[in-house]
């Protein structure tokens, strides 16, 4: 299915925060030219006339490449090699969006005082040996559940560093003019590498072995690494004064208040967190719905989830179209209830050609939520001070991913306690229901989302 933006289990369809304000500071390292000024915008794509985007977009496909594989290839490694419960596959998919809960929101203010591009290398570098250790541990014989939830752990710490300081950093290599389309392209080569990453992940797991396949992922690093360490921008250097912890506080509760006190993006986030509840309780244990409800082999989870995913493609191309036509808040309605519906189609799934019912609710879904994510990103960018871009994607990250470890609780409990398909068929009726926070919002009562930036932190 679809993506969010980082490297982080590339399974499912879930919301980002999307990507704050363009931030005016120039580059120290080669001037003002760092970024693509509105002037040149007709030369081409910004994949052919921007070196740095180039840079940055061929390591986040490479990431989510193997962010594909790895929701893949985890579970069915945990089910497979040792023999897990649904309840404890539902864990190992919590724990990795459990850090968002425990220190995203200091790690926005630490973001916002230090440059961002040395966040991202070290992050990568960290996930990378990480990635490494567990085909590493089961050559040894140390491989265990246990083991797994640890890593689980540290690889999404280092996802909240890492997705922090991209989601801020972004905007700092492109011109305003240009962002609408980096977005695009972001969100749709993420959704194609993910296709590819999730029907390899099956492949791998059958001809490598599933822990042998956590290989794939961690070369992914080893090119995000490259990739960045090839970026010429190069950021301000930062102040150094000491800032007590009663500051440490304050900068986060400003995020807060943003995130929480102004209409717009308190809807947005609100509805974000509550989408990713019933999203992530069903693609939890969707490998083992297929598995063992359905029947199907490794090989074919992949192909079916691929299949599904490639909706996150075509919605990424419909987003901007449609928006033109029918005015963004519109277009942010049809794509997240209209589409969010054909998420009942999944419980039905059986074998044969029943399992046409999953690709064609999958599908769905998938073209709703990164169409969404497509929308709410450009929102962001015009109307976020862009003084608040660690802080605010920090708080409304908090919001959106501290649900995700909740419903992957949710979907391993229910699994375990009604039977996997109760489970399936009450955490993807939770997906259409969220929907309705839109219907009751300012979104409804809106043709366009606004594009005036806030003068105020938490001003309606």
């Amino acid at each position: 299915m679809s993506t969010n933006t980082g490297h982080g289990p590339g399974e499912g369809a879930l919301h980002d925060d999307g990507v704050p304000a363009d931030d005016p500071r120039p580059g120290d390292g080669i001037g003002s030219d760092d970024r693509v000024r509105p002037d040149v915008g007709l030369r081409g794509g910004l994949l052919r006339r921007h070196r740095d985007f180039r840079l940055l977009w061929c390591g986040e496909t490479a990431g989510k490449f193997g962010a594909s594989v790895t929701g893949v290839t985890m579970p069915l490694a945990a089910v497979g090699a040792l023999h897990a419960t649904t309840f404890q596959v539902g864990l190992l998919a919590a724990a990795t969006w459990l850090p968002w809960l425990i220190i995203g929101l200091p790690v926005g203010v630490w973001v916002d005082r230090l440059r961002r591009r040395p966040i991202m290398l070290i992050a990568a570098g960290v996930s990378l040996l990480l990635y490494v250790s567990v085909p590493v541990a089961a050559w040894a014989g140390v491989l265990s559940v246990g083991l797994l939830l640890v890593i689980a752990l540290l690889t999404g710490t280092a996802l909240v560093f890492f997705q922090t300081a991209y989601t801020a950093y972004l905007p700092s290599i492109l011109a305003p003019a240009d962002q609408p389309e980096g977005n695009a392209k972001l969100h749709g080569s993420a959704s194609a590498a993910q296709i590819v990453g999730l029907g390899s992940g099956g492949l791998i797991a059958q001809l490598a072995g599933a822990v042998d396949g956590m290989f794939a992922n961690a070369a992914t690093f080893l090119v995000s690494l490259l990739c960045l360490s090839g970026i010429r921008h190069r950021e301000p250097r930062t102040a150094r004064a000491e800032r007590p912890p009663r500051a440490l506080v304050k900068e986060v509760g400003e995020g807060l208040r943003l995130a929480t006190r102004d209409p717009w993006i308190r809807t947005l986030t609100l509805f974000g967190a509550t989408s990713n509840l019933a999203l992530m309780g069903f693609q939890s244990i969707l490998v083992v719905f297929l598995v063992r409800e359905v029947g199907v082999g490794a090989g074919t989870v992949g192909a079916l989830i691929a299949a599904a995913g490639s909706g996150g493609v075509a919605g990424a191309f419909a987003a901007r179209r449609v928006a033109a036509r029918v005015g963004t808040a519109r277009a942010t309605l049809l794509f997240e209830l209209g589409f969010a519906v054909f998420a009942l189609l999944i419980p039905l799934t059986v074998g044969g050609a029943g399992m046409l019912l999953y690709v064609a609710g999958g599908f769905c879904v998938s073209v709703g939520v990164v169409a969404g994510n497509v929308l709410k990103a450009s929102f962001q960018q015009s109307y976020c001070p862009p003084e608040l871009l660690g802080r605010l994607t920090a708080s409304t990250s908090f919001i959106n991913f501290g649900t995700i470890p909740l419903g992957a609780l949710l979907g391993g409990t229910l699994g375990t306690v009604l039977g996997l398909r109760a489970a399936m068929w009450i955490t993807t009726a939770g997906v259409p229901l969220a929907a309705l926070i839109l219907v009751f919002s300012p979104v409804r009562r809106a043709r366009d989302l606004p594009t005036s930036p806030l003068s105020a932190i938490g001003s309606p």
